[in-house]
């Protein structure tokens, strides 16, 4: 009995010594300091809640003697101090909370009935902002101290983070939710500067507002998550700035990759002449705009995550022109010039500047730059290699960056070996001698064969070009081979390959097989691609000799184009779609001109120009359909008119190079010279086109060189036999 009274009384010793200190932290508005606190065998500090390596009885016997420990310690900080119930337990469970006694912690805060004094709060914070306002002693007494009000929050928050721990986040979310009412209701014009600064009133609010978007969203409830998000940024909570910049880029972190879409901020936040974001990629976007700005502006650090993640989202809405200013705006102590270089020259690539995107690309990869940059010479080689006056640049860059890569990464090896081929095949469509044009179309396989073994028959991209490459060079078994190896690779998900088997099988005169592929690629796919797929099929049924057939598609294909101009709208993101639209309506015009002018229905083949003439005045290709009219009816001066003006246009179209050269050899007095002149630079824009081997043979034959002739109908013929009803490429 001496013995337990000694225990006893020693325990009530170190409460009391406990109790002591906790009243003098909460007088003087400190955070209690764990360091300072005498831990004892009686303090629930002591005791562990998580671990479980008692006997039910013992934990239930454990629980009983906390829980008259807390409420021990109520009733003698009650009685030391002019504490009322809530503020001691609110106290208390702090001391619990910061010795790491969560479950203990919870206990007490439980026991705090924040309703009853909820309304003194309110009026505690309006009273204090209204008499900081005024700068007057006189008002009346509130009825709560600020201490005593910050204390309160404190332990509302604190409960918050107990609930977290324990995994029931969305009772932490309402619990934490409880601080931003009280505070927005009792301040509605916002947290005043400075209030509260001799108590830890604002660091519990900031906090509070800080995490009540991520418990939403621990407890899955992403919209009551952008609420507190939206929430947090457009009230005045006096915020410093890290952390409202924090919350910014959280937010639009959230509204990038929480894969749902959410309804857009309510009119009501917004200014008049304010932009409203429509879409959670528009919102994101301007918030991580606002956080570059304040880089710039040096009003926070820079953050290399912001600009990745501004990077993502104005790629996918094809806002690259807008990413490219963003770069530009960049402090040089932000970014690297030629890290600066390089992405630019990508934005400028994905907005179709290629040229300005290939002077960037040779800034980086001069001397006074990157010269063994791989990723640039990979890229300015596949920018070179779409045209063909700077193919041989492109061939350069390529041997570059392979000579850089020699005895390192294979799969790059193997990328820089697929643009060679690209630049390869571009310089063989350029160049004047046969001999040349075979020695580079046997080097542009050979790189994108190796480009197939280093990738292991994984890149669809080289797939397709060893498919095109073979297929133009007419070993269209080897094409077929490859066509399917890519429709095989992509799932049969995309488009092209199943037009370009089509017309490899075109090539081989399957026509009833390759239209059985489209037929199947129109079932598998939208309405919206149907477009190219229905102009493939009316050429296929007119190669069968379809003619009515054809006219159906055609009028079904003219069908979907009006459905879709009708949807797109005038919206700018849409104006790629809708220059598509316009010239696939405007060829759809002209093959149908094209019918009519082969059956002699030429009032017919008039309206489809007249229809075609609405779309586009000065189109090249309606000019050298104008042109066959003409020709057909036997006015070839008419003719010649029409393809002339077509050249002033495009001085490339070779359909209009070719039919000038017939319009001149059937009116006879121009010499063959001159007509010739005509078939050679269609041959040199196109060496696979049969229609000007065979126009050129009859030169050939009428001066009389009898084996230049043969050699032309020789290609004509051989050409003919497999020519596809579209171009491969």
């Amino acid at each position: 009995m001496e013995n337990d009274h000694l225990v006893n009384k020693q325990g009530k010793a170190r409460t009391s010594l406990k109790l002591r200190k906790m009243m003098k932290c909460f007088c003087s508005g400190e955070q209690l300091q764990i360091d300072d606190i005498v831990p004892s065998p009686d303090s629930l500090a002591t005791k562990d809640y998580t671990a479980s390596v008692h006997s039910s009885r013992d934990r239930e016997a454990a629980q009983n003697l906390d829980i008259g420990n807390i409420e021990e310690a109520e009733s003698s900080l009650r009685e030391n101090g002019a504490l009322n119930y809530e503020e001691a337990r609110a106290l208390l469970g702090r001391y619990e909370y910061q010795k790491g006694n969560i479950e203990a912690a919870l206990h007490v805060f439980e026991g705090i009935d924040i309703a009853s004094v909820t309304t003194k709060m309110k009026v505690t914070l309006a009273e204090r902002a209204r008499t900081q306002k005024r700068r007057s002693q006189k008002y009346d007494t509130p009825p709560m101290s600020i201490h005593a009000v910050s204390l309160l929050m404190e332990a509302v928050f604190l409960k918050a983070k107990s609930l977290q721990a324990l995994r029931r986040c969305k009772e932490a979310a309402q619990s934490c939710t409880v601080i931003l009412d009280i505070v927005e209701s009792s301040l509605p014009e916002g947290f005043p500067k400075n209030f509260g600064a001799d108590c830890k009133l604002q660091e519990t609010l900031s906090k509070a507002v800080e995490l009540l978007p991520q418990l939403w969203i621990l407890a899955d409830a992403p919209k009551e998550a952008i609420v507190s998000y939206r929430r947090a940024l457009l009230h005045q909570w006096n915020l410093d700035v890290q952390t409202n910049a924090k919350i910014q880029k959280e937010f639009a972190i959230f509204l990038l990759y929480s894969g749902n879409e959410y309804n857009p901020p309510s009119l009501r936040f917004q200014m008049s002449s304010s932009f409203v974001p429509r879409t959670n990629i528009e919102e994101a976007i301007l918030l991580l705009m606002i956080l570059l700005r304040k880089v710039t502006l040096q009003i926070i650090e820079w953050d290399p995550s912001i600009f990745d993640h501004l990077s993502y989202a104005l790629s996918i809405s094809g806002g690259l022109r807008a990413l490219a200013n963003q770069v530009e705006e960049l402090l040089p102590r932000n970014i690297d010039l030629r890290e600066r270089y390089y992405i630019l020259a990508l934005c400028y690539y994905g907005e179709g500047d290629n040229l300005t995107a290939l002077n960037l690309l040779r800034k980086l990869l001069s001397s006074a730059g990157d010269p063994a940059s791989v990723p640039g010479l990979l890229l300015a080689s596949r920018i070179c290699a779409e045209s063909l006056e700077y193919a041989g640049d492109g061939i350069n860059f390529a041997r570059r960056a392979i000579e850089s890569l020699q005895g390192r990464c294979g799969q790059l090896m193997g990328v820089a070996n697929y643009v060679l081929g690209l630049s390869l095949s571009a310089q063989s469509r350029a160049v004047v001698t046969d001999s040349e044009r075979v020695r580079m179309q046997s080097e542009t396989l050979q790189s994108l064969e190796s480009a197939r073994k280093l990738t292991k028959m994984n890149d669809s991209n080289v797939i397709y070009h060893l498919c095109v490459e073979n297929a133009e060079q007419r070993k269209l078994d080897t094409a077929l081979h490859y066509a399917r190896c890519f429709i095989e690779l992509e799932g049969g998900s995309t488009l092209k390959g199943w037009m370009l088997l089509a017309r490899v099988l075109s090539a081989r005169k399957q026509f009833p097989e390759a239209e059985a592929i489209i037929d199947a690629a129109v079932d598998q796919s939208g309405k919206w691609d149907h477009g190219e797929l229905l102009r493939t099929k009316a050429k296929l049924q007119i190669a069968q000799g379809q003619v009515k057939n054809a006219i159906g598609t055609y009028i079904q294909l003219l069908a979907v184009l009006q459905v879709q101009r009708k949807s797109f709208g005038v919206e700018e993101n849409l104006k790629k779609e809708r220059d598509y639209n316009r010239t696939m309506e405007l060829e759809t015009w002209h093959d149908l001109a094209s019918i009519y002018i082969k059956s002699s229905q030429w009032q017919d083949a008039e309206t489809c120009l007249s229809k075609s003439k609405a779309i586009s005045c000065y189109s090249a290709s309606r000019l050298y359909i104008s042109g066959l009219l003409h020709q057909s009816k036997g006015l070839y001066k008419a003719a010649l008119t029409d393809y002339t003006n077509a050249l002033a246009v495009d001085p490339s179209h070779v359909p209009s190079l070719i039919s000038t050269a017939v319009v001149l050899r059937q009116i006879g007095n121009h010499s063959p010279a001159t007509i010739r002149s005509y078939l050679r630079g269609a041959l040199r824009l196109d060496r696979m086109n049969a229609s000007a081997w065979h126009n050129l043979g009859l030169i050939y034959k009428e001066e009389g060189s009898a084996m230049e002739a043969a050699e032309c109908f020789q290609a004509a013929w051989s050409l003919e036999e497999t020519e596809p009803v579209e171009p491969f490429r």
